[in-house]
C-alpha cells in the first residue's frame, strides 16, 4: 500500500507562518503590559466628547471608573476572539442555527470554558428569552471594534452593515482557527480603550439616573445600545488596583450606576 506524501510547505510560506505566529504574540504581550492612565485626563476628554454630541455634563458628577494610582492593561487578543466567537454564536441561535451545530462548533473552537451557564442553557437547548441575545449584538460590535475589525464606535451611529461577515461564517463552516487567521489587525491601545469608555460609562449613567427619576432620556441614543457597548468596554478593560477585580467573568462585570 502506497502512502500518499504530505505535500511539501515551501520555506518562504513557514517563514510568513512563523511572522504572524510571532506579530500576535508581541501584539498580545504590548496589549496586556499595564499602562497608567491617569482618569482625570480621560475625564477632561470625555467631556469635550459630551459636547460634541450636544449633551451637558458636569466632569464632577460620575466617579472615577478607577483611581489614579491604578493601572490599565486589555486582557489577551485570545480571550476577545473567544468572547467574541461566542456572541457570534448566540446571534446565530437567536437566528435558528440548530443548537447540535451551534454546540459541535463551540467544542471544535475551545471555548466552551468561556461560556457562561446561561449562555450554555441557550445555546444548547434554546432556554432564556432570545431578545436578550439579539440585543448583545451591539456587545459584539463592541469587540469588534476591540478586535481592530471596524473603524469606529461612535454612539451616534449604530452598528456597520456586514457587521456578521467579519466574524466566523458558521453557515460556510468556517472553524474558530481560521477566522483568527484573518484578523490580524491593527487594534486599539489601553489608552484608547479607556477614553472610550469613560465616554459610554458617562452616557451609561446619565440615561439609567434619567430613567430611576422618571425624568426624559437626556439624548436620543439608544440606551440599550449604550449600555452593551459599555459592557463589552468594561468587561475588555483590565485595572489592576486596590479596589477592582481585576478580570472578571463576562455576566460579573459591574456596570451599576
Amino acid at each position: 500500500m502506497f502512502r500518499r506524501r504530505a505535500p511539501r510547505v515551501s520555506r518562504a510560506t513557514l517563514g510568513a507562518v512563523k511572522c504572524a505566529i510571532l506579530a500576535r504574540r508581541v501584539l498580545n504581550e504590548w496589549l496586556m503590559t499595564a499602562m497608567t492612565v491617569d482618569p482625570r485626563q480621560i475625564r477632561t476628554r470625555t467631556c469635550g466628547d459630551f459636547q460634541r454630541l450636544g449633551v451637558p455634563m458636569n466632569a464632577d458628577r460620575f466617579p472615577l471608573i478607577w483611581q489614579p494610582d491604578e493601572d490599565v492593561s486589555l486582557r489577551s487578543v485570545g480571550e476577545i476572539e473567544a468572547r467574541a466567537a461566542i456572541l457570534n454564536v448566540l446571534q446565530a441561535r437567536v437566528m435558528d442555527m440548530p443548537p447540535q451545530n451551534a454546540m459541535r462548533w463551540m467544542l471544535d473552537a475551545h471555548v466552551l470554558e468561556e461560556m457562561t451557564r446561561d449562555e450554555w442553557a441557550f445555546i444548547g437547548s434554546g432556554v432564556g428569552d432570545p431578545r436578550r441575545y439579539a440585543q448583545q449584538l451591539d456587545a459584539l460590535y463592541g469587540l469588534a471594534w476591540l478586535l481592530g475589525l471596524v473603524e469606529h464606535l461612535d454612539p451616534q451611529r449604530d452598528c456597520v452593515e456586514g457587521l456578521a461577515a467579519l466574524f466566523p461564517d458558521l453557515r460556510g463552516g468556517e472553524s474558530f482557527g481560521a477566522w483568527r487567521s484573518r484578523t490580524l489587525t491593527t487594534r486599539p491601545d489601553p489608552w484608547e480603550v479607556a477614553s472610550l469608555l469613560d465616554m459610554y460609562y458617562c452616557l451609561d449613567w446619565m440615561y439609567q439616573d434619567a430613567a430611576r427619576r422618571g425624568m426624559p432620556a437626556p439624548g436620543p441614543l439608544d440606551p440599550a445600545a449604550v449600555w452593551h457597548r459599555r459592557w463589552a468596554l468594561e468587561w475588555a478593560l483590565v485595572v489592576r488596583g486596590r479596589s477592582q477585580v481585576p478580570f472578571p467573568a463576562w455576566d460579573q462585570v459591574d456596570l451599576s450606576a
